[in-house]
C-alpha cells in the first residue's frame, strides 16, 4: 500500500471518529470497508449465505463498540479484527452443530456421506473458482490461507497480521513461509494432473 493510500485511509479513520452521530459513522465506515470486509469473511466462510450473516454481525459489532476504538491501530485492522475473531466464532459454532446432527444421524441410523448430496451454493463456488490461484488458496489450511489473503490481497504487515490475529509476528512469518510452500505443492500437483 503505497503512502498516498495510507494518508488518504488516514483521513477517511478521522473522519469517522470525529462523527458525532454513531448512525453515520456506521454508514460511512460500511461504504468504506463495507466491500472488503465481505470478500475477508468470504474467503472463510466459503458460502455466501453464511458470508452475508457474518458481515452483518460485524458491522453490528463495530457499531456497538465504535466508542471502544482509540486509534491504538488503524481502524482498518481493528474492523479485520473483529471480522476475522466473528468468522472463527461462527465456524466453531457451525462444526459444533455439524457435529451434533452428524451424530444424531449415526445415532438413528443415518450414513451422512459429505458427497451425497451438493447443494446450490457448493455449485456456485464450483464455477466461482475459476482461477487456479485462488482455488489453490481457498483449500489451504485457515491457518494458512488467513495469513496469505492478509499478506497479499489486504496488503497488511505482518505487525497488523500478529495483532489481529493474536499471535506472535514470529509465527504469522512461518505461516506465511509454510502457506506459500503449500500453495506451491497444490499448484504443482493441479498441473501435474492436468498435464500428466
Amino acid at each position: 500500500m503505497g503512502h498516498s493510500n495510507s494518508m488518504q485511509q488516514s483521513h477517511i479513520d478521522n473522519t469517522i471518529l470525529q462523527l458525532d452521530d454513531p448512525v453515520a459513522a456506521i454508514e460511512l465506515i460500511m461504504d468504506t470497508y463495507g466491500d472488503e470486509i465481505k470478500r475477508l469473511v468470504y474467503t472463510y466462510m466459503k458460502n455466501f449465505a453464511d458470508t452475508d450473516d457474518v458481515t452483518q454481525e460485524v458491522f453490528v459489532t463495530v457499531y456497538q463498540k465504535l466508542h471502544t476504538f482509540h486509534g491504538k491501530s488503524a481502524l482498518k485492522s481493528w474492523i479485520y479484527s473483529i471480522a476475522i475473531n466473528k468468522c472463527k466464532d461462527h465456524l466453531r459454532s457451525w462444526q459444533n452443530r455439524n457435529q451434533r446432527l452428524k451424530d444424531k444421524l449415526i445415532q438413528f441410523g443415518g450414513s451422512p456421506h459429505k458427497n451425497d448430496v451438493k447443494m446450490p451454493e457448493d455449485y456456485v463456488l464450483e464455477e466461482s473458482k475459476s482461477s487456479e490461484m485462488i482455488t489453490a488458496i481457498m483449500d489451504l489450511p485457515l491457518k494458512y490461507r488467513e495469513v496469505i489473503i492478509l499478506f497479499y490481497f489486504k496488503e497488511l504487515t505482518t505487525a497488523e497480521m500478529s495483532r489481529i490475529l493474536h499471535v506472535k509476528e514470529a509465527t504469522v512469518r512461518t505461516r506465511l513461509n509454510r502457506g506459500r510452500s503449500r500453495l506451491k505443492t497444490l499448484i504443482s500437483a493441479e498441473r501435474g494432473a492436468i498435464h500428466g
